[in-house]
């Protein structure tokens, strides 16, 4: 019972609780545009290959732009950033009544409109993630996470059946205008929330710095590499269920608008039942036993659909899916977050959102182009099929524990300088000498390697280790980073797991004195 009760307990501060509201009622507006959009994409034209292009043209802009997002929301004044974003947001909703009242929509104008919807949605994903930690203490952000997830949950569950009733019942227009509404109450939550102002800061990142510094992390971690692997190649197959659902809904249910809202409401419904019995699926599976059952769940329901079944079963058809849907993406992010540190968790994060959007849009318009070549029914066996075989196979490549400490240990000390640097100035090389015995060597250069993946997740592009000619004992790790600055900005992202590591280098250090540090500055061209 006393964990039932922490887990609402964020909803107790008053910031917090306010703004989770305000993104239900805005995430529920999204979900009844999308499902107006989708259905009426359907009146202006029959072909799999134009459905698909809507969900398509949703994903595709995070796929683009998550990764600047990220970067966006780690510069920029998040408040302000979010508002301006509800703003676009509202703007598109708008455009969209005016074109249902002129019933002047086409397919060109609702994928375009669909589209700029979705880059939105790519800026406002890392935001949202990134502001969290303001809104609680510390020892609730766990919990204010996983009830920003049922939130989301809830939209799910609630807008698309009432997105197909408003559709049904009282047309696009005012469909569209339900959501334009739903933004101005998220702005007027965020207007009412006094963000403090950041403080200067030297170190701040400027975009192009902290751009680079996300990706350089990205490409050096392979715990990130693992998770991104297992999201593409589950993501990627169990597309197809998502861009081909309205026309299994119209041609192989024989349903309405009202009917796809309703399946749709179903995969939220059976999302939040989901999240209800995970942490007792936990005790009994592994992350990757999870995964796994989410991908033969999920295979399961499209081979079902594929059958045309009578409408209630596919109605609880599609609540199974939403809990097996919901098990692997908390599954794959929760991995993600444990292994990610604050410093660089937007960005990380935003390149996850990369590979699932990439994944969902390079899978929807392929699986629309299979679907219009054999039919709906056979490309959602073909894409079952897959997902089995390649489920079972991925589950050889285990996902990552997470079990690091990555607070940063701060026991780095300040580098000495004879006169105060420009933090511009750049490139710095940082040189640690080493005197390791002969027969320690091997197993010396095997723990180093471990800490050079370290030194270029923390900011470092370039890194080597070479032996003294004269003295084959004394060992040179050497590493390059931009600027001072980025350096300063290394030794605060130094975390615990990382000082253990170090600690293991050091072991095979002989000496009383610790190893000689220098740092190398280079001279900026005019």
């Amino acid at each position: 019972m006393n964990d039932q009760r922490s887990a609402f307990a964020p909803l107790r501060q008053t910031l917090f609780a306010v703004i989770w509201v305000a993104t239900i009622v805005g995430n529920t507006g999204s979900f009844i545009r999308d499902v107006a959009s989708a259905w009426l994409m359907t009146d202006l034209s029959s072909s799999p290959v134009a459905v698909a292009m809507v969900q398509a043209a949703a994903t595709l802009p995070v796929f683009l732009l998550a990764i600047p997002a990220g970067v966006l929301a780690d510069i920029l004044d998040r408040r302000k950033l979010l508002i301006g974003i509800q703003l676009l947001l509202a703007s598109v909703s708008a455009c969209l009544v005016l074109l249902s009242l002129a019933d002047m929509h086409t397919v060109a104008s609702l994928v375009a409109l669909t589209f700029v919807g979705g880059i939105g949605a790519a800026l406002m994903g890392p935001t949202w993630q990134a502001i969290v930690p303001e809104l609680v203490e510390r020892k609730e952000l766990k919990d204010a996470v996983a009830l920003n997830s049922l939130g989301v949950n809830i939209a799910r569950a609630v807008g698309p059946a009432l997105g197909g009733l408003l559709l049904a019942s009282l047309g696009a227009a005012l469909t569209y205008g339900v959501d334009v509404i739903s933004y101005m109450f998220v702005i007027a939550a965020l207007l009412w929330w006094r963000r403090p102002k950041a403080q200067p800061d030297a170190l701040t990142e400027r975009f192009p710095g902290a751009f680079r510094a996300g990706l350089r992390y990205a490409r050096a971690s392979r715990e990130l590499h693992v998770v991104l692997l297992r999201a593409f190649l589950f993501f990627a197959m169990a597309s197809a269920v998502w861009a081909l659902l309205p026309l299994v809904a119209r041609e192989l249910l024989n349903g309405d608008a009202g009917f796809y809202g309703i399946l749709l409401g179903a995969v939220g419904l059976g999302a939040i039942g989901g999240a209800v019995i995970m942490p007792r699926l936990r005790n009994h599976l592994s992350p990757d036993g999870l995964l796994l059952m989410a991908a033969l769940v999920t295979a399961a329901v499209m081979g079902f659909l594929a059958f045309a079944p009578p409408k209630w079963a596919a109605v609880s058809a599609l609540l199974v899916l939403g809990a097996a849907w919901i098990t692997a993406l908390t599954t794959l992010n929760g991995v993600a977050q444990a292994i990610l540190p604050n410093w660089v968790r937007g960005r990380s994060l935003a390149v996850y959102l990369t590979v699932f959007n990439g994944a969902m849009t390079a899978g929807s318009l392929s699986w629309g182009a299979i679907a219009a070549g054999i039919g709906v029914p056979l490309t959602l066996l073909s894409s079952a099929g897959g997902l089995v075989l390649i489920g079972l196979i991925a589950h050889r490549v285990k996902l990552p524990t997470g079990d690091d400490d990555l607070v940063p240990s701060n026991h780095w000390p300040e580098p000495l300088t004879a006169a105060p640097v420009q933090i511009d100035r750049g490139p710095v090389l940082i040189q640690i000498e080493y005197r390791v015995a002969a027969e320690n060597r091997a197993e010396f250069l095997k723990v180093l390697a471990r800490l050079s993946s370290e030194r270029r997740r923390d900011g470092a592009y370039v890194w080597g280790v070479a032996e003294d000619s004269a003295d084959p004992a004394v060992m040179l790790e050497w590493f390059q980073v931009e600027s001072w600055a980025e350096h300063l900005r290394q030794h605060k992202r130094v975390s615990k797991a990382d000082a253990d590591i170090q600690q293991e280098v050091l072991r095979f250090h002989q000496g009383q004195q610790a190893p000689a540090v220098r740092h190398y500055l280079g001279f900026n061209r005019a």
